[in-house]
């Protein structure tokens, strides 16, 4: 812990950038490979009609990640503490109690999934063509949820008791299975939209035996004990008051792709759902690390701010800054100058997806390499403890912008104007945090 704070305080800035924020980098890019991985094979099997049943499955795949994050940030928020305090068997304690949530949540999702599938589905804006397609694949993965509530949420507790190279190591055995299974049972055993889900939801089973293997095993500081499973309603209070931010982000992500569907099949039909599946993972691709640059530069930055060491804290947002500025304009010159190149990758024949994808990904991506500067800036203001231009900041792009421009703007402008209220959700969010940013940064230290 010396030491640790030592580096903070004295080690190199781009070098504490670096070594803070390529585990986390490492570890989001698994989670947008994942978004990838069923899109490019079942783009390839079944075509646009197969890529659009995975994009209205999305809302609800979203629903089952926010309740993940709900007891997995939780509880791990609440074992860092313990043992901070130096209490291992209550942070034990806190670990059980996640482990009968997992099994509890994730058998509400599933019995609340399989008995309004269709009326969900529908909800996400399914079409009657679509509509199969998506039944077939979000059916396997509900079944599974508490493979994926389970793996991601018990995986989190991993990374606060010090094992971020385990955590890590987690999400790329699911990843690397789903890749493996996924051809397979898609073209070898012609299962199509159900055996991608199959696939997904069997790797994210090995990735949670990996984890309880973790935490029965010699290499865990903490141990999964049969007489922590049985709950105390104060530790799932706590737990979940935790975590509720981040689940109830997750949820507006998932109203927000239910709405973004919607407006699509209105105003573009299936063609244009399948456009935008591939444009989210596009985008995710090039999302997630600048979200690791950004977990990187928290702590670097909260710890300089508490020590008053104010050159370093400008010095550090100004280098996560320009990381994620690089990161966003490669992924800006890759969706402006070589959209058809992308759209082959998942559905190399189908000219229409060809065409209204690539147009839709030059517009959706036009104001690309501002989000690397507004994601760091809204995050600098959580990082130093000022939590309502956190909140403003933070919620500003998706809720406060981006959800009244999906409504409103097709009305004027048609199908385009879906795909222009992600470029006007990006600058006009990024005109309202930089004279934040630029007040904060020309204040510190006086």
């Amino acid at each position: 812990m010396v030491d640790r704070a030592q580096r903070l305080a004295e080690g190199s800035i781009p070098s504490l950038l670096v070594s803070f924020s390529l585990p986390a980098i490492v570890g989001m890019v698994a989670q947008a490979v994942y978004n990838i991985v069923d899109r490019f094979f079942i783009g390839r099997a079944l075509g646009p009609d197969g890529i659009a049943g995975i994009a209205v499955s999305l809302p609800f795949m979203l629903i089952i990640l926010a309740f993940s994050m709900l007891i997995g940030f939780g509880a791990a928020a609440l074992v860092s503490l313990r043992l901070g305090e130096q209490k291992r068997d209550e942070a034990e304690r806190v670990l059980g109690h996640a482990v009968v949530l997992v099994v509890l949540v994730s058998a509400v999702l599933t019995l609340v999934g399989l008995l309004f599938l269709d009326r969900w589905l529908v909800l996400f804006g399914a079409s009657p063509q679509v509509l199969p397609y998506a039944r077939d694949y979000l059916g396997i993965i509900v079944l599974g949820s508490v493979f994926q509530v389970g793996s991601f949420g018990l995986n989190a507790s991993i990374r606060s008791e010090g094992n971020p190279l385990v955590a890590m190591c987690t999400l790329w055995i699911g990843v690397a299975l789903n890749f493996a299974l996924a051809p397979l049972f898609i073209f070898v055993f012609g299962w199509g939209m159900k055996g991608a889900g199959l696939a997904t939801i069997l790797s994210q089973a090995v990735s949670l035996i990996w984890v309880v293997g973790h935490f029965m095993g010699r290499g865990s500081l903490l141990r999964l004990r049969w007489q922590n499973l049985r709950l105390s309603w104060p530790v799932c209070r706590r737990i979940m008051a935790i975590g509720s931010p981040h689940c109830v982000m997750q949820l507006v992500a998932s109203i927000l792709n239910g709405l973004l569907n919607n407006q699509l099949s209105i105003y573009g039909g299936d063609a244009a759902i399948s456009a935008m599946g591939v444009i989210y993972a596009t985008f995710m691709l090039i999302l997630m690390p600048i979200f690791g640059v950004n977990q990187g530069a928290q702590p670097i930055v909260g710890f300089n701010y508490g020590a008053r060491a104010f050159d370093r804290v400008k010095k550090a947002w100004g280098l996560a800054a320009i990381a994620a500025s690089t990161i966003s304009t490669a992924g800006f010159v890759v969706t402006m100058f070589f959209p058809a190149a992308v759209f082959r990758i998942f559905s190399p024949d189908d000219q229409e997806l060809l065409q209204l994808g690539s147009h839709a990904m030059r517009v959706s991506g036009a104001m690309l390499p501002l989000i690397g500067f507004q994601i760091v800036s809204a995050s600098y203001f959580q990082a130093v403890g000022k939590p309502k231009q956190a909140i403003l900041l933070m919620l500003s792009r998706q809720v406060l912008l981006l959800i009244p421009a999906v409504i409103v703007l097709p009305h004027f402008l048609g199908l385009n104007g879906v795909w222009l209220a992600m470029p006007f959700a990006d600058i006009v969010s990024s005109m309202i945090t930089a004279p934040f940013i630029y007040v904060e940064m020309r204040s510190l230290g006086k």
